[in-house]
Parts: C-alpha cells; structure tokens; sequence
C-alpha cells in the first residue's frame, strides 16, 4: 500500500504587528529625544572612575578651553532673561528685548560684558564663527565672579560645575576656584569624563 504524502504548509507570519512596533518606538524616541546643545567651546576632560552625576536642571556650567578661555553658562531661560536684567543693571548697560531672547536662548558664552551687546547682534552663524575671548576673571576685573552671585541671586538652587579642558594650564583652574571662594562658594563639581574602574 503507498504512503500517502503529506502537503508541507510554510507556517506564515504576519509581519504587520512588528512594522507598526518597529514605527511606534522609532516615533517615539524622535519625539522625546533632547539633542546636546551647541557649545561655543569644545572642552576635552579628563577621565575619572566618579560616578556621581550632575542634577539635569539649575547647573551653573564654568567651562575652560584649551586657550585658558572661560565660559559661562547656566540653563533655564527665565533665569537667563532674570540675570542678564542684573548684569546690565550692575554694569550700565541696556539690552533690547530681542537680545535678551537670544542671550536666553545661548548655551554658554564667553565676552566680556562691554562686548556682549554687539555678540548678541550678529547673526548665529556669525557668533559660531567668532572667536571669544572669554569672561575676564582677573582681579581687576573679575566679571566671572559677577556672573556668579548675580546667578546665585536669581535661583539659589544652582550648583555650580566646573568643567575643564584636559590640556588647560592648573593656574587658570585655580583662579576660577579662588574667585568661587570669594564668594563663600566651597562646593562645587567638577566634571569628568568615565573611565572604567581599576581591576583587582
């Protein structure tokens, strides 16, 4: 008697549910990703095996280049418009409501205050191109330290953090901790990049 042979059926996946998955995540990591912003200086830092990290919001942000140029920085819009009002007041000068959207808008920046009002008129693309002195942080003019306690001042939730380049001179650090110190501030960050921790 012949055996009688079976039709072999290919088992049939529908794929559907997987592309509407596969499109949801893609949707959903477009629309809750935050892109790094842009910063006028880019600072190598030196690895460390810390693992303390730094809060996401009221961060005060000295940053030093491999030019001994410091920077500075501290997020929230509302207390950048707050400070910026503080500062003109302090050093007499005036700034345009347009110009205190775009220095709210600024990730860091590194001009003396005399120079700000003409950096904060050029274009964006002129101000990527330009080159910045940096915030004067001599004794004579300590505009840094101004930076500070006026920010302070505005939202005294701030941490301070300061993140130097690997290459910059220790005298330049020092300063910018000095002018901290003489301002009664003793805690403050600094920032690292990860670097594994030593094996047994």
């Amino acid at each position: 008697m012949p055996k009688v042979k079976v039709k072999r059926k290919k088992p049939v996946l529908d794929m559907t549910p997987m592309v509407d998955l596969a499109f949801l995540l893609v949707t959903f990591f477009m629309l809750t990703t935050k892109f790094a912003p842009e910063e006028s200086v880019i600072v190598d830092t030196p690895s460390s095996v810390s693992e303390i990290k730094l809060p996401d919001t009221n961060v005060i942000t000295l940053s030093i280049g491999k030019e001994d140029r410091v920077f500075f920085g501290v997020d929230g819009q509302q207390t950048k418009e707050a400070l910026l009002t503080k500062m003109a007041g302090k050093y007499g000068v005036s700034f345009t409501p347009e110009e205190t959207k775009t220095f709210s808008l600024l990730t860091n920046f590194g001009v003396p205050m005399n120079q700000l009002k003409s950096f904060l008129a050029m274009d964006p693309e002129a101000r990527k191109s330009v080159k910045q002195p940096g915030i004067p942080i001599d004794s004579v003019n300590n505009q840094l330290g101004d930076w500070v306690h006026q920010t302070r001042l505005t939202n005294r939730e701030v941490v301070i953090a300061i993140k130097g380049d690997v290459d910059v001179n220790y005298s330049t650090i020092q300063r910018v901790i000095d002018i901290l110190q003489e301002r009664k501030i003793n805690r403050f960050n600094l920032v690292t990049d990860m670097e594994s921790k030593p094996q047994n």
